[in-house]
């Protein structure tokens, strides 16, 4: 081994060890209690698929499951359509100063998450904001009382926390496209709508696709959005695996559910990209 390969391997050395011991250890366990048994406070070692037959059997289960995956997807769809507009207008409109409007894209993060969930709790609560305005609007008579805990509001409050994660790599897509792509598409007797959709959409896919997939795979292990502002009809997997790794101090079914929304999430992320990739094939 060489001086150059042996700087390598000191220099790749802690990162590994990192690796292994916060990711990759947590991993193995938890894959490993997927198999095991809880009796009362014991946990027996005998493998088993008792654990992955109960998540997919029990109808609640799956019902947490498809349900955290068509949350998910909503609030990726409903962030990128509101941050595409954002991004678009910093890359192409903004001339001077970008990075003013960048540092105020980046303003959420001051704030805690918790903070911030709390906040959409207080808006749409049944003497919040939004029925106070439309009380004092005239537009109805009595409170409604359907805007907080449900699926609807955990949307809302994950696309609004996750809004900055979308711009940022949107605009960084979009601010990489040639603009003399734009100005032939132009002399070639393009409309500035055929421009966008032949040229500027296609080649911000890749940035698209990116912030889907920071948006869509964190936010269906989100259980704390769900348990302030869902309520029963907004619940999602992660809340119960929340339950049976506490309250229920079923580690094994815990690692079971989790595991296997993690493969249901997969599935869905790749079908998710691939939709995604036709898209761009179909726009070219």
């Amino acid at each position: 081994m060489d001086k150059n390969a042996r700087l390598g391997l000191l220099l790749a050395t802690p990162t590994t060890l990192y690796v292994l011991l916060l990711i990759a250890a947590p991993v193995g366990m938890t894959i490993a209690y997927s198999f095991w048994t809880q009796e009362f406070v014991d946990v027996t070692r005998d493998f088993t698929w008792a654990n992955y037959r109960e998540v997919f059997a029990d109808p609640l289960y799956r019902t947490l499951i498809f349900r955290s995956v068509r949350i998910a997807a909503m609030v990726t769809l409903l962030t990128v359509l509101l941050a595409f507009p954002v991004a678009y207008h910093i890359a192409f409109n903004v001339k001077k100063n970008k990075a003013m409007w960048l540092f105020l894209v980046t303003i959420p993060f001051w704030t805690s998450y918790l903070l911030r969930v709390f906040s959409w709790k207080l808006i749409l609560a049944q003497n919040g904001v939004v029925n106070s305005a439309l009380l004092w609007l005239g537009v109805i008579d009595t409170p409604i009382d359907t805007l907080l805990y449900n699926s609807e509001a955990v949307v809302v409050t994950l696309a609004h926390a996750w809004a900055p994660f979308a711009i940022l790599p949107i605009f960084v897509s979009l601010e990489k496209i040639d603009r003399s792509y734009l100005e032939a598409a132009k002399d070639l007797g393009e409309g500035p709508v055929r421009s966008f959709l032949r040229v500027t959409l296609p080649l911000s896919i890749p940035g698209i696709i990116g912030a889907s997939m920071i948006i869509f795979i964190p936010t269906v292990g989100d259980y704390v959005t769900p348990a302030l502002v869902g309520g029963s009809d907004g619940a999602m997997v992660a809340n119960m695996i929340q339950v049976q790794f506490g309250k229920a101090n079923n580690w094994p079914l815990g690692a079971a559910l989790a595991l296997s929304a993690v493969v249901c999430v997969t599935g869905a992320a790749c079908l998710l990209v691939l939709g995604l990739k036709l898209i761009e094939r179909s726009l070219k």
